[in-house]
């Protein structure tokens, strides 16, 4: 005999409903309980794969809108109401001295040596977040001023010039 947990009616054994309250007192009609959701396995392969296709969606759409415009790219810069390709290096060393000098200029852990008489302005091998270094020096032994300007996308960032006396000057920057 089994005994009905909802109205206590002694119902036979054998029988899957009360026959007071019509309550299922042997699980599911079939013989097997069922509980929470159940789903067959092909189902549950294609709702894992939508589910990684929404991710993989949703991430190149947000990698695309966080991503800069050419126009805000740091490789480009705007001269003259056209945009042209900048340079991934873009510091100049510019010596206004009319005798000869000698330079180290650079990145500190890979300073380069060149020597020249008068004018000149030269690239550094640098990129837009490296220090820059820069010790110029007369070789002549002229007492005429030694200026060095460093610039960066062709606008000066840092000046030092020779003093009376002295026959040589430095630059350090760092953006």
């Amino acid at each position: 005999m089994v005994k009905c947990p909802r109205c206590g009616h002694e119902n036979l054994s054998s029988t899957t409903y009360c026959e007071e309250c019509s309550y299922i007192l042997n699980g599911s009609p079939t013989g097997q309980k069922r509980e929470g959701w159940q789903m067959g396995t092909f189902k549950k392969v294609a709702l894992i794969i939508g589910i990684i296709a929404i991710a993989l969606i949703l991430f190149s759409v947000i990698y695309n809108f966080t991503q800069p415009s050419k126009e805000e790219s740091l490789n480009v810069i705007e001269a003259d109401s056209k945009i042209q390709e900048g340079s991934s290096h873009p510091y100049e060393v510019k010596i206004i001295y009319d005798g000869l000098w000698y330079t180290k200029s650079g990145e500190p852990s890979s300073l380069k040596e060149q020597s020249n008489r008068g004018r000149h302005t030269f690239g550094l091998d640098c990129a837009s977040w490296d220090k820059v270094y820069v010790l110029a020096e007369k070789t002549d032994g002229s007492s005429d001023v030694l200026k060095v300007q460093l610039l960066r996308n062709g606008e000066v960032v840092a000046e030092n010039s020779t003093t009376d006396g002295v026959n040589q000057v430095t630059i350090n920057y760092r953006s």
